[in-house]
């Protein structure tokens, strides 16, 4: 055995085990041992010397047999199933597993083809997806005799069954990397289809096809479907690659800016490489002002990417190349531990994008103008409460895409308001805390400055605040409808827009809970309230009874007093709204379906328990607190009957009645659901009309 051959024989290390088991490969990048066979083979067709055209990979995708798998999952009629793979066959014709290559390949951690990027990794991604490596090479020594090597690699015994023979007859060298026994966590992972593990392929090693000289010829295959990624890459190149170059701190870094057809269903991105293999891809879609989905130049739309590398990329990838030893951000400069001349990721992403905007500046100018359109559109027509805050959202930020939804703007709008009202409370503490030595007309310049973004943002709550009411009388406006069924919605709904039902005022945190407003503004001021709760639970009436008013309230004016002389009359008010469906006719005047006398009724029966304010301070004189009865009917000839019998007014747009019974001391009034929808668009039409809301 020659010298050479006893030292191949003796450099794999032993603990194989424990290194694979510190070896990091994600599912999501259960592809990438794949594509280190790819591109091992593209190093053995360079060192062979051979020409691009010359240079051929074949990759056979391997799959269960057919009668090993029934496709039973989500199986349509006249679909074909794809069979799982288990394995693929990596073929080229490169220099082959000589002697020396087999030498480093029993070396971990090897850097026999550093200047290439070789890690001595690969082979340790192909056991952590895949069972074993079956190797077939042929090859030929220095003194031109052709051999054959044989072996497998696997996690138990490393290289094993290593055979090499002398041919006797001449053969062109050739590899083939058998990739046996796709383990089911990455082989779920994996794309099935032929053409998008191709695509996948020609997305990593598209450096080579940019790169000047071009790629070898590399095939993808199965039983059904070939597919040359020469094809791939005519089908996704838009036009030939344009070179750049940055500079940061003491490192360069040389820009790919590459075109791709719209066709290719990829994100504009900015890739990171290392030694001539892409590492990641991050999307940067909307990241750049007017960069969204497709962008288009003279030759049609296009797909941007840039492929980004450097000698100090090649210095930081990790050994399994999916990341980069680099800091997100650049530390203090007070650090001391932090080279000066080091850079973080986020250094790089913030130069590139910036050199990006530059090269594709005169494409995105319509985007821009289109994306400005779109968000002012959106504010002034659906969301004006963002109006008072885009003037102070930077230009640079106003980035949005103008196919948007009004989901997705309204999003982006509130987070930039969320962020103005942060620096508001910052700056009012910083100001606060200003000693009485700062100079007095800066101080003076802050404070305006400060007191006009508060009003910028209080302008902002308010305007929320009315288009919330807009969208309430819209939903109304919608519930008072028929459905396609030609039917009218039940009472409940209706209840549920003016008041959260089965609750009452103790457990509602704030009167905006409710929007008493589309009935009478006064109403949201109350000292309690139960909506659809039987009056016996109620905290202001001690009567027993156990009928439900749909909402009664409880309002006291004068509380300091109202105890202290009892020959004054009640400072209180009791509200009781009764709700109806919309164009219910089977009202009864005087009788139990009647829904003033309903109203009246629970009335009654509040007062006639001993009435307390909310803190169970008695109300004297309880029985002759003023009531107010607000019935929501429409107004039907039955319910026109019933107002009448109330000897109630009609209104003059004839959309209510209203009027006061002595005998049961309260004013009461009808009101039909489109009188309710026409003065609640009357009251908040000055609102509407100042934002630029439409009313109707």
């Amino acid at each position: 055995m020659s010298e050479a051959e006893n030292q191949i024989n003796n450099m794999m290390p032993t603990n194989l085990t424990g290194r694979l088991r510190n070896t990091s490969l994600p599912k999501t990048s259960a592809l990438l041992p794949l594509f280190e066979a790819v591109v091992n083979s593209i190093h053995a067709t360079e060192d062979a010397k051979l020409a691009m055209e010359d240079a051929h990979i074949n990759i056979e995708i391997l799959r269960k047999p057919k009668q090993e798998r029934l496709n039973f999952d989500n199986h349509q009629e006249g679909s074909v199933s794809i069979e799982d793979i288990i394995g693929f066959k990596i073929t080229d014709n490169g220099v082959g597993f000589n002697d020396e290559n087999m030498r480093s390949f029993k070396t971990l951690d090897t850097d026999y083809k550093a200047e290439k990027g070789g890690r001595g990794i690969g082979r340790l991604l192909w056991l952590k997806a895949f069972k074993k490596v079956l190797v077939n090479s042929v090859f030929i020594t220095g003194n031109q005799e052709n051999h054959l090597r044989t072996f497998e690699f696997n996690s138990l015994n490393g290289v094993s069954d290593e055979k090499d023979e002398v041919l006797e007859k001449s053969e062109n060298s050739t590899t083939t990397v058998h990739l046996d026994g796709f383990i089911s966590i990455y082989r779920n992972s994996a794309p099935k289809r032929v053409d998008l593990i191709a695509e996948r392929v020609f997305e990593h090693c598209l450096w080579y096809f940019i790169r000047e000289g071009g790629a070898p010829n590399i095939s993808i295959f199965d039983e059904d479907n070939n597919v040359k990624l020469d094809d791939v890459y005519k089908n996704h190149m838009h036009t030939y690659a344009d070179n750049d170059t940055i500079a940061i701190k003491n490192h360069t870094f040389e820009l790919t800016h590459v075109k791709l057809h719209s066709l290719s269903k990829r994100n504009h991105s900015i890739s990171f490489c290392a030694d001539n293999r892409l590492v990641f891809e991050e999307n940067i879609t909307g990241k750049v002002p007017g960069l969204y989905e497709h962008i288009e130049d003279e030759k049609g739309d296009f797909i941007y990417t840039c492929y980004i590398s450097s000698p100090f990329l090649n210095r930081t990838v990790r050994a399994e190349r999916t990341g980069f030893d680099i800091p997100e951000n650049t530390p203090s400069q007070s650090d001391e531990l932090w080279e000066s001349s080091e850079v973080g990721l986020l250094d790089i992403k913030e130069k590139v994008i910036s050199k990006v905007s530059e090269y594709l500046k005169e494409y995105l100018s319509g985007n821009l103008e289109l994306s400005k359109k779109r968000l002012y559109d959106f504010v002034s027509n659906t969301a004006p409460r963002y109006r008072p805050i885009l003037s102070r959202i930077p230009t640079d930020q106003l980035n949005v895409d103008p196919k948007s939804s009004n989901k997705e703007l309204d999003l982006f709008c509130h987070k930039h308001l969320y962020n103005l009202e942060n620096e508001m409370l910052e700056e009012g503490h910083q100001i606060k805390d200003l000693s009485p030595s700062y100079d007095l007309e800066n101080y003076r310049t802050r404070l305006q400055e400060y007191l006009d973004k508060v009003a910028d943002i209080k302008k902002s709550d308010l305007a929320s605040y009315v288009s919330h009411r807009k969208v309430i009388i819209d939903l109304f406006e919608k519930a008072i409808q028929k459905n396609p069924n030609g039917e009218y919605v039940c009472e409940a709904l209706i209840h549920k827009l003016i008041y959260p039902m089965q609750t009452d005022s103790n457990s509602i945190l704030s009167i905006g809970e409710g929007n008493l407003w589309l009935i009478d503004e006064q109403l949201a001021f109350h000292d309690y309230l139960a909506s659809d709760k039987t009056i016996n639970s109620y905290t202001i009436t001690d009567s027993n009874d156990r009928r439900r008013p749909d909402i009664a309230s409880l309002l006291t004016f004068d509380q300091p007093t109202l105890f202290a002389e009892e020959s004054r009359p009640p400072l209180a008010s009791i509200v009781v709204i009764e709700i109806k469906r919309p164009m219910r006719d089977d009202v009864k005047s005087g009788k139990g379906h009647d829904p003033i006398k309903q109203a009246l009724g629970y009335l009654q029966k509040i007062r006639s328990g001993h009435v307390m304010t909310n803190t169970g301070r008695p109300i004297p004189n309880a029985k002759e607190i003023p009531g107010f009865c607000y019935v929501l009917a429409d107004l039907t000839q039955d319910m026109d009957d019933s107002c009448r019998h109330m000897d109630l007014t009609h209104s003059a747009d004839k959309l209510s009645y209203f009027g006061y019974h002595e005998t049961y001391k309260s004013y009461i009034e009808v009101i039909s659901f489109d009188g309710l929808l026409d003065k609640a668009k009357k009251r908040n039409r000055a609102f509407f009309d100042k934002l630029g809301i439409p009313a109707t």
